[in-house]
């Protein structure tokens, strides 16, 4: 996944005053980014637990809990940001991951 800035676009509950961004230069580090924020909530959830681990199943869970994510990816050859839905993001966080694994 090439460097492309991107952004994401996230609202956690209904509420207006949730909504946020988080920035990266590349898909790549958006999608760790993502990752990272649901470790996060894991840890917050289970403070005694020392070892957390998820499957691709329980961070499109979490993903699809939320009450909106998108991404905003820049796309050199335009000079502009392209928008994408959430089940681009999560198309993008298993191929991520698949990556890792190998």
């Amino acid at each position: 996944m090439s460097n492309r800035h991107t952004i994401i676009l996230m609202q956690t509950s209904q509420s207006r005053a949730t909504r946020t961004f988080m920035d990266y230069d590349s898909i790549s580090q958006a999608m760790d980014g993502i990752c990272g924020l649901y470790e996060r909530k894991l840890k917050d959830l289970n403070p005694a637990t020392g070892n957390i681990t998820y499957d691709i199943a329980d961070l499109y869970n979490f993903i699809d809990g939320l009450a909106d994510m998108s991404a905003l990816v820049y796309d050199h050859r335009l000079r502009a940001f392209l928008p994408y839905d959430r089940q681009w993001i999560k198309q993008k966080l298993f191929q991520h991951l698949k990556k890792l694994a190998q």
